[in-house]
C-alpha cells in the first residue's frame, strides 16, 4: 500500500472506519490493547487490563481460614486437551483474554498461604512484583545500554551491592569495571548460574582456544553429593560429560563436603597431571543446609595447582540457598538489636560464620527467588574478577548492535536477549528490604521453625530428625500410636538389626505426606482444619550403619515443614501437627498394602578407588532436589 493510502485511510478512522478495509478495522481495534504511547487523560487501557487481572487473581483468594489453593480446590492441572488447541481466525476482546488467563491459575497452591511450606518456594514481595512488571510495559532489554537505558543500573547496582555483602573491593566508578572489578549478570535460575560458572571454569582452565576449537581434555569438575543437580545439567550441556563430575563424600551428620576426601581426589589427580576445571562448594542445601568450607578449599587449590598449561581451579559457591545470611555481616550479635530469642540468635550466628568467608570464591550464585522473597525467576551469578570473564568470554561486535554505552553485556553473556524483569525484581528486592528487612525475615523464619521444633517435642509420638540443622527445614518423623518416636527413630538410625522396622516407619511416612496432599487437595476440612500444603524427602540421610549407600532402603525419610512464608504462625504449626497425626490414624485403619514403590534411585558411594577408576570417569551421581 502507497503511503499516500495509507494516510488516507488513519484520517478516515474517525469518520467512516466502516467504510475502510477490513485489515485498517482489526488493525485499528487491536491497537487500542496496546500501550498508549502518549500519556492519557481518561482512563489508562493498561491499568484497566491489569484492575481486572488483579480483580480477578484476588478473586481466586480463599476467604480468611479458607483452604491453600488458588480457586476451586476440586480443581487438578489437566494437560489433555492442549495439543488439540489451533489458533482461531478472529482475535478476542483485552478483558476476555485476560480472564482466560485468570482461569490458569485456578487450583494452583497459594504460595502466600499460611498453610503453604511445602519447599523453597517463598511469596513474592510487592517491589520485586511491581518493578518486574514494569518492564512489561517498554520491554528494556538488558543485552546492553542503548535497549535498556538507566534500567541497566538495576543489574549493575544489584553486582555491586552484593559484591559489597561478600567482601570484595567494588569499583569506584563505571570505568572501573574495564578494569579488574567483580560484576555479575542476571539469568535464568540457579541452574543458569551454574552454567556460567562451569563455563567460565572451562574457558578459565582449558584455554580461550577451547570456545572454538572445543573441549579436548577431559577435566574433572569436584562436587559432593549432596551438590544440586545442576552439576550432571551443565557438564552435560558444556560437553565436558557427566562421567567428569567427581562426587566427593560428605560429613553425615552436617552434610559438608570431606574436605580429606577432596584432597585425596585432588592429590590423586595432580600427581596424574589431569586439570581441575572447578570445584564447585555447596553453600546451604535444600534440606540440611549444609555448608562447604570454601576457605579450606581455597587453601586446597593453592596446594595441588593444574598442570602446564592449564590455567587456575575454579571455585564456585553455590549460595543460592546461602547468600542471604550475608546480610548479618554487620549485624551486632551481642546488643542483638532485634531481639531474637537466644536459641535463634545462636543460630542465626552459625548461618552467618558459615557462608562469611563467600570472599574466597571465583563466583557466587545467588537466588532471589529462594532466599529473596521475589518473583521467578530472579537470579544472579557474581564474579570476583568480571574483567576476567568480559575478556574469555567476549565475542564479536554484531552488524546490527551497536556498542553506544559503555555496558555491553551481549557481547559475551549466554543469552542475547535478556528481559530487565531479572535484574528490575531482584534491585527492587535489595532496595527494599535493605539489610535489617532480610535479617527481620530470615530470624523470624527461624523463630517460627524453632516453635514447630518445641512443639515436636511434646508429643512422644513424633519426632524431629534434623534438630542439628540450621536452615529453614524442619524435617520430622511419625511413628503409631504408644510408640515411643525419640527411642524407635534411635534404633532405626543406628541399629541394622531394625533395618524392617525403618524401611516399615518410612512407608508410613510416604502414606502420610500422600494422605495430606490428597486432603490438601480436596479442600475440605479433616478434624475440624484444612490440610497444610507440606512434603517430604525420601532420603534426609542414610544410617549410620549405611554409609556408603549400599543397603538399599536404609536411609531416613521424614515429612517436611519449609515455612518461607512470612504468613505462616504458631497456628499454622499447630494445625500441622493436628493433621499429621489425624492423617497417621486414618492411614493405620487403611488395608495394608506393602511398601510403597521407591521414588528415589538408591545411591552408590563414590569409592576411593585407584587412579585408574578416577581418570576413566568411574563417577557416580546422585541428585539432590
Amino acid at each position: 500500500m502507497k503511503i499516500e493510502n495509507f494516510a488516507k485511510h488513519a484520517g478516515k478512522a474517525r469518520q467512516a472506519l466502516a467504510a475502510a478495509p477490513r485489515w485498517f478495522q482489526v488493525r485499528n481495534t487491536i491497537n487500542e490493547a496496546f500501550p498508549s504511547p502518549f500519556r492519557t487523560e481518561g482512563p489508562d487501557p493498561l491499568a484497566v487490563g491489569m484492575n481486572q487481572a488483579l480483580a480477578l487473581l484476588n478473586s481466586l483468594k480463599p476467604e480468611p481460614g479458607g483452604p491453600a489453593h488458588i480457586g476451586p480446590a476440586s480443581m487438578h492441572p489437566s494437560y489433555e486437551h492442549a495439543p488439540s488447541v489451533h489458533l482461531e481466525q478472529a482475535s478476542l476482546p483485552l478483558s476476555e483474554v485476560v480472564s482466560k488467563s485468570a482461569k490458569l491459575f485456578e487450583g494452583m497452591p497459594h504460595w502466600n498461604h499460611p498453610l503453604t511450606m511445602p519447599n523453597v518456594i517463598p511469596p513474592a514481595n510487592l517491589a520485586g512484583i511491581i518493578s518486574a512488571m514494569m518492564t512489561q510495559v517498554f520491554s528494556p532489554n538488558i543485552i546492553e545500554g542503548e535497549y535498556s537505558w538507566n534500567v541497566e543500573n538495576s543489574e549493575l547496582e544489584s553486582a555491586a551491592m552484593l559484591s559489597h555483602l561478600i567482601g570484595w573491593p567494588n569499583p569506584s566508578n563505571l570505568d572501573a569495571v574495564e578494569g579488574s572489578a567483580p560484576g555479575g549478570l542476571y539469568t535464568f535460575g540457579g541452574s543458569g548460574c551454574y552454567f556460567y560458572a562451569m563455563k567460565y571454569a572451562l574457558t578459565r582452565v582449558l584455554g580461550k582456544e577451547s570456545r572454538s576449537k572445543g573441549i579436548r581434555a577431559d577435566a574433572k569438575i569436584l562436587v559432593s553429593y549432596q551438590g544440586h543437580y545442576a552439576k550432571d545439567i551443565s557438564s552435560d550441556w558444556t560437553g565436558l560429560g557427566m562421567d567428569n563430575v567427581v562426587q566427593i563424600r560428605t560429613d553425615p551428620v552436617t552434610n559438608a563436603m570431606d574436605l580429606k576426601h577432596l584432597e585425596e581426589v585432588m592429590r590423586t589427580f595432580n600427581e596424574a597431571q589431569v586439570p581441575i576445571a572447578a570445584i564447585v562448594c555447596t553453600m546451604g542445601t535444600t534440606d540440611a543446609f549444609a555448608v562447604d568450607d570454601v576457605k579450606a578449599v581455597r587453601e586446597l587449590v593453592g596446594k595441588y595447582p593444574n598442570p602446564a598449561p592449564y590455567g587456575k581451579t575454579f571455585i564456585y559457591c553455590d549460595a543460592v540457598i546461602g547468600w542471604s545470611w550475608l546480610t548479618f555481616g554487620t549485624y551486632d550479635f551481642k546488643a542483638n538489636p532485634l531481639g531474637f530469642t537466644p536459641t535463634v540468635l545462636a543460630q542465626v550466628q552459625k548461618n552467618y560464620e558459615a557462608v562469611k568467608n563467600l570472599k574466597e570464591a571465583d563466583a557466587v550464585g545467588c537466588d532471589f527467588h529462594k532466599v529473596g522473597w521475589s518473583p521467578y525467576n530472579c537470579s544472579i551469578i557474581v564474579m570476583k574478577d568480571f574483567t576476567e570473564f568480559q575478556t574469555l568470554m567476549r565475542r564479536g561486535e554484531s552488524a546490527y548492535l551497536q556498542a553506544r554505552t559503555q555496558y555491553n553485556p551481549g557481547l559475551y553473556t549466554l543469552e542475547v536477549s535478556r528481559t530487565g524483569a531479572y535484574s528490575m525484581a531482584g534491585w527492587a528486592t535489595l532496595k527494599f528490604l535493605g539489610r535489617e528487612g532480610f535479617q527481620s525475615i530470615l530470624g523470624g523464619v527461624l523463630e517460627v521453625q524453632e516453635a514447630l521444633r518445641e512443639m515436636l517435642a511434646e508429643h512422644p509420638e513424633l519426632v524431629c530428625v534434623n534438630d542439628a540443622d540450621t536452615g529453614f527445614v524442619t524435617l520430622f518423623r511419625v511413628y503409631p500410636q504408644g510408640v515411643n518416636a525419640q527411642q524407635q527413630y534411635a534404633r532405626e538410625l543406628t541399629d541394622p538389626k531394625a533395618l524392617a522396622e525403618l524401611k516399615a516407619h518410612n512407608a508410613l511416612q510416604e502414606k502420610v505426606a500422600d494422605k495430606i496432599w490428597d486432603w490438601f487437595r480436596d479442600g475440605k476440612q479433616h478434624g475440624g482444619a484444612y490440610a497444610p500444603y507440606i512434603s517430604y524427602t525420601s532420603g534426609f540421610r542414610p544410617t549410620d550403619y549405611n554409609p556408603d549407600m549400599a543397603i538399599d532402603g536404609a536411609v531416613i525419610y521424614g515429612l517436611k515443614a519449609f515455612p518461607m512464608n512470612l504468613n505462616v504462625d504458631l497456628e499454622t504449626m499447630q494445625t500441622l501437627i493436628k493433621l499429621v497425626l489425624t492423617a497417621r490414624d486414618e492411614v493405620a485403619k487403611e488395608p495394608k498394602n506393602g511398601v510403597p514403590k521407591k521414588r528415589v534411585e538408591r545411591r552408590a558411594a563414590l569409592t576411593r578407588g585407584t587412579v585408574e577408576d578416577l581418570l576413566s570417569g568411574v563417577t557416580r551421581r546422585t541428585h539432590q532436589g
